[in-house]
């Protein structure tokens, strides 16, 4: 029987698990629990085959260390570096595809133990038995400043060997040594720092208490003191420009006069101000130069310029307190926004589960379900747990995990995963996979690590943001100097101006800036279906220029179907079908597998099956009802003595079959040597002819079905702005070039072993700026690793899919990949308006304030309030983009 033309005989040679070693500034694989304060977010790839649990071991001068973290040449470097540094080190010798490092050393002048430590200084934990990772829920960290003075109380905690502050969800990661140090020690460092650690457990009553939270920020305490304060601010502008004779002096302060509005006002510093006081002491505690400490500053300089000066700042003191106050209700409110799409996705998965046992049924826990119980599940109720249907038949609507939006028919023998909706029918499904280990959950865990895999982006607003806030503050105090000498202002005035570039210094919308609109792009992108593995990867997809393709399995089904039943001298289609169906059922050739399943779903007879024999590299025989009948490739049929420049195609009314070219006195002639085969084939079909001895009954043709949206997801691209578009197969050329113009890629490369895959990407990668690479996510892992993006096709329930691309689509639906470049596209977009914006506007007020421009209420206002709220709204709009539907790339292509 014919080989058949796919790619799946080309690309065994590769391992699935095999790691690519990624050079300097390429992407990495990454979906970390563990991070430091240095933002190194490098992962362990699965299955490298190390025992990652075991501490260093001390071979006399040699020890070895397990740093999963540690999986690209920089890494290597960087640690390299760092244990350089010692001296007695002879030799030092990073494996990044096993994360492992072996040291050789004199063991007088160091230890395994000193080495292990420049390790951890150098950013990369060391697994030890020890080690325990831990995460707490901060709803208070809001911002990047909150972060900083949690990071410098964790600085101060013994045994904490990494940490992570995840501002735009509100969480803190902590590895530590548990010998050294414990949970409750590192819960009273945070709230050491000023910020209450709450629970983290994801029952009920928790996730209640978090919406009754979110619900309850314009109620809440420091709301409320805000609304008193306003009222007092309200009250004291009202005697001091309106009620001018009632504007007594109520008492005298270090030799200053207190009026009514200044009493007032200094009611309101109080009320609105005791949060930003307190905030400000912790940062001054942790050594952190952020918002709180310069508003802190800015209120308490007011005050002391008043009292100790006599020049009346309580109005500026008391607009602070009150605006500032409102600034940090608005910025909770717009972060809590972002979290919100990620809370939509935790609260997919049922709390409780229908168990059968003991003869009935129990309602349980998640937590408690076990793998290989079986769970009931009723009509309109979610899926609890991922499992196979074991009883029952429904349509299960997946949206939640592969975007898909037409349910899906499931039945005995199917998967199903947790967090879909079985529509309509009841089922039974035995669970496959623990709580914490189903396709939802690491769905969602891995759209929580991925905000950590900081884009370039981020990564200079960081940098630059590190500058800005000495910079303005050295600018503040000189303008406070030097304004009464150079542009003629009062001192009271000149403190003002210092005071209003103090609230201008922190850059909290410009740090945020980024990370909001990373969230949201990758939250929006879980919700329809596409797991985008961090910024970075998010960042990098929207900026290729080439998109490379795998063939079978992406731009095809990765089935051998049936494609064409050509009937020749008399036979019909069925009689074909039922000979073929005769001659393949025993075989277990991919081909064979097709046309059996053809001649099934046609309900064509079978027929007494004897004498079954394969004919090496040609096709097959058997006997057929007592007849020889052959099955295979045109020359075995010329072999027979068959004439095929010359049958009789069965005609239907006169007219003959489409694919005949040339014609004889019967009107039906077919030449299959020189016309039909060479056409089929020119298609990217494989043809077998059926016939007996004596005559030949038909032709058929089988072929990898191209997928319905291939050639719309290739157009639609190249709407979009992608430059080229590249089909990479280990298929022949003549079904690469059938293939490749059908769908309507610009280049193909056809018969290309794995690592010739990975020589075409590299190959791609040097001529263009950006190369993403779509495959099945398992052989193509080299070609994948080796892109600047990978994309993994049909990745859901797959853990192979899931860990070995940057990006995954759930859903075997490759019409998803022109919504997700348009999504990263976007967001690339949306960062740099927020970037360049919030930079603009804080840089303009800077500048005005000197010239009297900037009341110190705007400053408030728009450079901080303002701000936040706009880079927010902006990134929020990420929200909207929806994959289309086939009715609009229907147009498109019409």
């Amino acid at each position: 029987m014919t080989s058949p033309d796919d790619d799946s005989h080309n690309r065994s040679g590769e391992p699935p698990d095999r790691t690519h070693e990624h050079e300097e500034g390429s992407h990495e694989h990454s979906h970390t629990h563990d991070h430091d304060h240095s933002d190194h977010e490098h992962a362990q790839h699965a299955e490298q085959g190390v025992d990652d649990d075991s501490p260093p071991i001390d071979h006399g001068d040699v020890a070895q260390f397990s740093v999963p973290e540690m999986d690209c040449p920089s890494c290597a470097g960087k640690v390299e570096n760092s244990v350089e540094k010692l001296d007695g080190i002879r030799s030092i010798d990073p494996q990044v595809t096993t994360g492992t490092l072996t040291v050789s050393y004199d063991g007088e002048q160091t230890s395994d133990t000193a080495i292990a430590d420049r390790v951890e200084k150098a950013g990369y934990t060391v697994e030890d038995t020890g080690e325990v990772t831990s995460k707490f829920t901060v709803p208070e960290m809001d911002c990047p400043s909150c972060a900083g003075k949690i990071e410098n109380a964790l600085d101060r905690v013994g045994g904490v060997t990494t940490y992570e502050t995840q501002p735009t969800t509100g969480t803190v990661v902590v590895t530590y040594d548990s010998s050294r140090t414990g949970e409750a020690d590192i819960i009273d460092a945070i709230e050491r720092a000023g910020y209450e650690v709450t629970d983290t457990s994801s029952d009920e009553s928790v996730r209640q208490e978090a919406a009754e939270e979110r619900d309850s920020i314009w109620t809440s305490p420091r709301a409320l003191k805000t609304w008193i304060s306003g009222g007092f601010v309200a009250l004291g502008l009202l005697f001091e420009f309106f009620l001018t004779a009632q504007n007594i002096q109520l008492a005298s302060l270090l030799g200053t006069e207190l009026l009514v509005a200044d009493v007032l006002f200094l009611v309101a510093v109080a009320s609105g101000g005791q949060e930003i006081l307190r905030n400000g002491y912790y940062s001054a505690r942790n050594l952190n130069l952020d918002i709180d400490f310069l508003m802190s500053v800015a209120i308490l300089g007011a005050l002391v310029a008043s009292l100790a000066f006599g020049e009346a700042l309580y109005f500026e003191a008391a607009t602070l307190a009150f605006l500032f106050s409102i600034a940090e209700l608005l910025e909770r409110y717009s972060m809590d926004r972002a979290r919100n799409s990620l809370r939509e996705l935790m609260d997919l998965s049922p709390d409780e589960a229908t168990v059968k046992r003991d003869g009935g049924t129990e309602t349980i826990p998640v937590d408690e379900v076990a793998v290989g119980d079986i769970v009931v599940v009723k009509p309109g109720e979610k899926i609890p747990m991922d499992g196979t249907v074991v009883d029952g038949e429904s349509a299960v609507n997946q949206a939640p995990i592969t975007g898909e939006s037409v349910p899906v028919d499931k039945m005995t023998g199917d998967e199903v995963y947790a967090g879909t909706i079985n529509e309509e029918g009841y089922l039974e499904v035995e669970v496959t996979s623990e709580a914490g280990d189903n396709t939802l959950s690491r769905i969602v865990e891995m759209v929580e690590d991925a905000q950590s895999n900081k884009t370039e982006r981020e990564q200079f607003v960081e940098r630059f943001s590190a500058y800005y806030t000495p910079v303005v503050v050295a600018f503040a105090i000189l303008t406070t100097v030097v304004s009464p000498y150079v542009l003629g202002t009062t001192w009271p005035t000149a403190i003002v101006y210092g005071l209003t570039l103090l609230v201008l210094a922190c850059p909290c919308a410009f740090v945020i800036s980024t990370p909001v609109s990373v969230v949201s792009g990758i939250t929006s992108a879980a919700k329809n279906g596409v797991l985008i593995k961090g910024g970075n990867h998010l960042e990098s997809m929207g900026a290729v220029d080439v998109v490379a393709f795998d063939k079978t399995g992406t731009l095809t089904k990765g089935e051998l179907t049936v494609t064409d039943v050509v009937p020749l001298n008399e036979n019909s289609e069925e009689d074909v079908l039922r000979c073929a169906r005769g001659l393949e059922q025993r075989s277990e050739h991919p081909i064979g597998e097709a046309i059996v399943a053809e001649a099934g779903s046609r309900e064509v007879a079978e027929r007494e099956i004897d004498e079954f024999e394969s004919i090496t590299g040609k096709g097959v025989r058997a006997d057929l009802d007592g007849t020889p009948h052959f099955a295979g490739k045109p020359g075995l049929f010329e072999e027979l003595g068959f004439d095929l420049s010359h049958v009789h195609a069965t005609t239907d009314g006169g007219v003959v079959t489409q694919t005949a070219r040339q014609m004889c006195d019967r009107n039906n002639c077919l030449d299959l040597l020189e016309e039909t085969v060479p056409n089929l084939q020119a298609e990217g079909k494989t043809v077998v002819l059926v016939g007996t001895e004596d005559e030949l009954e038909g032709v058929i043709a089988v072929a990898d079905e191209i997928r319905p949206e291939a050639k719309r997801t290739v157009t639609r691209l190249k709407h979009l702005g992608v430059s080229r578009t590249v089909m990479l197969t280990g298929d022949n050329e003549r079904t690469a070039r059938a293939i490749a113009e059908q769908v309507g890629v610009d280049e193909y490369q056809a018969e290309l072993l794995p690592e010739e895959k990975v020589t075409a990407i590299e190959e791609l990668v040097d001529e263009y700026n950006g190369v993403a690479m779509v495959g099945d996510g398992i052989n193509d892992a080299p070609a994948l690793a080796t892109a600047t993006v990978g994309v993994a096709m049909g990745a859901a329930g797959t853990d192979t899919a899931l860990e070995t691309a940057d990006i995954a689509l759930m859903g075997d639906d490759l019409a998803k990949l022109p919504y997700l470049y348009e999504l990263a596209h976007d967001s690339n977009s949306v960062i740099r308006q927020n970037i360049w914006s919030s930079l603009a506007v804080k840089a303009g007020l800077a500048v005005a304030v000197p010239f009297g421009y900037v009341p110190i209420w705007l400053a408030v206002l728009a450079g901080d309030a303002g701000m936040t709220l706009g880079v927010t709204g902006n990134a929020m709009r990420l929200s909207r983009i929806t994959p289309e539907t086939g009715t609009e790339t229907n147009a498109l292509e019409e």
